[in-house]
């Protein structure tokens, strides 16, 4: 049976209806016509979407990635280091002993999966400090993303591949040239390192690396340039966090200190968050709560589903892909 027919029988009420609802309402947004820009929080890289987001951009599912600065790298960790992460299925049980035990291995652990520091960042490290060491020699300047897709599209990193290179969203965006925004990169284990190597001199020149602030210009840009009334963008949001937050605010930028006021707003909305409805949390609030804020309309779609995201983004991506 296939998964999408095995969803709609069983997946009936609540957040199971919702996930249901939510990727429908994501077909019914692309069949109309409509963009996507799909945003990653948390540790969705490291969980492995890869394997299916991938597919999505072959598959011209998703126009447009907000995500962390974490899950940017991430995936590329995943990518050339695969082989040396070791996943610690008892990580509720584990002291504090143990974790300075795999600490001293160099194991940084993200709840049941350890990421190998030498095998993944260092290795990346190694390669990217030459990109930005030649950018910042030429006195040029690229964002985040912009480094990366350098590296991919090059090949110098192919011989350390070490999962099928299908399986990496960041190649396949890379391919595509997919826009991709990434606020508080710095926030990031490659933004720390780019931090040490200005501050030590490798890098002369901090705005060698785009800014957050650029990226909003850029994205600003490019939802002028891409949204229309008969061609709107939609918004799925995988988490909370930056990654949602400091794209979905464009609009009422555009709208209200741009005075662009043609550009439409947000043509669908559906978020994905194990954050419980509350009082002061972005991330648990109600989506008509955006509409105040001039981000959705009252005739947007909009959907929530309060469920882990590693269970069901894939189920919502297999609906979307008809698997």
């Amino acid at each position: 049976m296939k998964v999408t027919q095995f969803l709609k029988d069983h997946y009936k009420h609540f957040n199971a209806a919702a996930l249901i609802d939510a990727a429908e309402g994501y077909k019914t947004h692309l069949n109309n016509g409509g963009k996507m820009m799909i945003t990653l929080a948390g540790a969705m890289s490291t969980a492995e979407l890869g394997i299916i987001l991938a597919e999505m951009i072959r598959q011209d599912k998703v126009q447009a990635i907000t995500c962390t600065g974490a899950n940017l790298e991430e995936d590329i960790f995943n990518l050339v280091a695969h082989d040396f992460y070791e996943r610690i299925p008892n990580y509720r049980d584990l002291t504090p002993q143990d974790e300075q035990d795999l600490l001293d291995r160099h194991l940084n652990r993200v709840t049941d999966t350890c990421i190998p520091e030498e095998e993944a960042m260092r290795r990346l490290e190694h390669t990217v400090l030459k990109y930005w060491q030649k950018a910042d020699q030429a006195g040029e300047a690229y964002f985040p993303h912009q480094f990366f897709y350098q590296i991919l599209l090059s090949g110098d990193l192919e011989q350390y591949y070490q999962i099928d290179p299908k399986n990496s969203w960041m190649l396949e965006a890379a391919k595509k040239n997919l826009p991709i925004f990434v606020p508080g990169w710095e926030d990031s284990t490659l933004g720390n390192i780019y931090t040490g190597h200005v501050i030590s001199g490798d890098i002369k020149n901090v705005h060698t690396m785009r800014t957050g602030i650029q990226y909003m210009m850029e994205l600003a840009e490019w939802y002028t340039q891409t949204a229309t009334e008969e061609s709107t963008i939609g918004f799925f949001q995988i988490g909370g966090g930056i990654a949602g937050d400091f794209p979905i605010c464009v609009v009422p930028m555009l709208h209200q200190d741009l005075q662009r006021t043609g550009v439409p707003l947000w043509g669908y909305f559906a978020q994905i968050s194990d954050s419980t409805t509350s009082y002061g949390s972005y991330s648990g609030a109600v989506p008509n709560e955006k509409i105040t804020w001039g981000k959705l309309g009252i005739e947007t779609p909009k959907y929530v589903i309060e469920s882990d995201a590693t269970i069901v983004a894939p189920l919502v991506f297999a609906i979307v892909l008809d698997m």
